[in-house]
């Protein structure tokens, strides 16, 4: 009998029998009530006249009347820049502890996003939430006896005056409560080491020594790690190692495209648990079995407002004009692509994330990811969302018996004057490239009208290109974002993808 796995079990169950359901709509406006009351005497919230703000009787909509929308470029060059000059109070009080570094997908140089103390606390809330929802997963006792593998970006920050910087992930990890470090693995030792290629070396080696029960991290590089594993100690799957895993908390991407490579991983069934944890803040965790969408995390440090996904509301540049219409989460529609804007306890203010999501479930605040606001593909009209890619990279896997986890595209002109999709299949299928555009082509026109339409007009054809799905990682090597919160691109633009065609060729 696993004693103390009992007693933490019992203690998670008794403590989210006591938790009342949360009402989210209420929540979110106490959120905002707060983060403006909290920052109102900062440069940002003189600016922008939070106090009278606060005294209206719509707060959300004056607030979002009052408050442009910012992306990182745009509030780092009006407001950001400042906090590295050393000054406090700028868009939220005193000075952050730490910066988060993020190149996203660009490869270009990093992205430092302020993180407060405020918001190390609401990220331990949120995971604190995250804790209590396994109660609803019926895991056995000795579970909550087994270690758990967090597998993110080094957490040795870098000083930097007077702050730490680093990937969200380390930040994160260098800040897990006491009570918790006993579970940790790969523990503080393994865990700093920056080369990530010696860090999962230093996991290998060690992972007879450890009872892993649960994994988290970005799929793509959580599947390297194990396969690392794999093959050092010569075994057919993770759980001859690992033979108590039962869990695995996927983050950063959505998790569909990497399902069956994941799968062929393991000895047996794990419980996927997606998250949404963003250089920005935690967005958001799947709380419950039945679905796996996640529940917004609506009471801890972010306000969320939500853009109608419409072309028209964007610019070129992945930016939203300033007429784009936004809506609170009481007015919010189920199955309805939205453009996600957050408010954070770090200083963000109607933050274009460049996430967009849809709603399963408006009651418990449920979501699913669809795309990225850049990553949505509109040349010649085609209205492509990394949802609909995914799916048809789904129907591929199915139709040839195949795994594809790594994938990107982009329109392009040929040499002939006319615009193709040029896709980049990251497998090991071995029909002929030409029989696979066959089969995405016509997937993708039963499955998106706007691209069925776009087929018969400026849109000439699909060309596919298949390739080992080491390129991919090789790629992300090559651009110093191997590891960590690094994801690949799923679109690129010409110019990029130049690049990219040139490295892999």
């Amino acid at each position: 009998m696993a004693i103390i796995g009992n007693i933490i079990k019992g203690v998670i169950s008794l403590t989210d029998t006591l938790i009342s359901e949360t009402n989210h709509t209420q929540a979110q406006e106490k959120v905002l009530k707060n983060l403006l009351e909290t920052a109102k005497d900062t440069q940002f919230g003189k600016k922008h006249q939070f106090k009278t703000i606060l005294n209206s009787t719509n707060l959300q909509e004056v607030f979002a009347d009052s408050v442009p929308y910012f992306d990182y470029h745009k509030i780092n060059e009006q407001w950001w820049y400042k906090l590295h000059q050393g000054e406090k109070d700028v868009t939220w009080p005193d000075a952050p502890s730490y910066f988060a570094l993020s190149s996203g997908t660009t490869g270009k140089s990093s992205k430092k996003i302020p993180v407060t103390d405020a918001m190390i606390d609401a990220i331990k809330s949120a995971g604190i939430k995250q804790v209590l929802s396994l109660n609803n997963f019926d895991l056995p006792a000795d579970f909550f006896e087994k270690e758990i593998m967090m597998l993110g970006s080094s957490t040795d920050l870098q000083e930097n005056n007077n702050h730490l910087e680093g990937e969200i992930s380390g930040i994160s990890a260098s800040n897990i409560p006491f009570w918790f470090k006993g579970y940790y693995k790969p523990g503080e030792n393994i865990a700093k080491i920056d080369n990530w290629d010696e860090r999962v070396s230093q996991i290998a080696k060690n992972a007879k020594n450890w009872d892993i029960g649960a994994l988290s991290g970005i799929p793509a590089w959580i599947e390297l790690m194990l396969q690392e594993v794999i093959t050092y100690h010569n075994v057919e799957n993770i759980h001859q190692i690992w033979p108590n895993l039962k869990i695995y908390t996927s983050g950063g991407v959505a998790f569909g495209p990497y399902e069956k490579s994941f799968k062929a991983l393991l000895g047996k069934p794990v419980t996927v648990i997606d998250t949404y944890l963003a250089s920005e803040g935690y967005i958001a965790t799947q709380t419950r079995p039945e679905t796996d969408a996640m529940q917004l995390n609506t009471e801890n440090g972010i306000y969320f407002e939500f853009v109608p996904m419409n072309p028209k509301y964007i610019k070129q540049d992945g930016s939203l004009k300033k007429n784009a219409p936004s809506i609170s989460l009481k007015d919010v529609e189920l199955d309805q692509d939205y453009i996600l804007i957050i408010s954070t306890v770090s200083g963000a203010w109607r933050y274009l994330i460049g996430d967009t999501i849809k709603f399963t479930n408006i009651e418990k605040a449920e979501i699913k990811i669809t795309g990225r606001t850049k990553f949505f593909l509109n040349t010649v009209g085609s209205q492509l969302s990394v949802n609909k890619m995914d799916d048809a990279m789904k129907h591929l896997e199915e139709t040839f018996a195949t795994k594809i986890s790594e994938y990107t595209i982009c329109a392009k002109r040929f040499d002939d004057g006319e615009f193709y999709h040029s896709w980049y299949l990251g497998t090991a299928l071995k029909a002929s490239n030409t029989e696979i555009a066959k089969t995405l082509d016509t997937f993708l026109k039963k499955a998106n009208k706007n691209y069925k339409v776009a087929r018969s007009k400026a849109l000439k054809g699909v060309k596919v290109q298949v390739i080992p799905v080491e390129k991919f990682h090789a790629w992300s090597d090559q651009n110093k974002k191997k590891g960590g919160q690094v994801k690949m691109e799923r679109v690129m633009k010409e110019k990029k993808f130049k690049k990219w065609e040139a490295f892999v060729n």
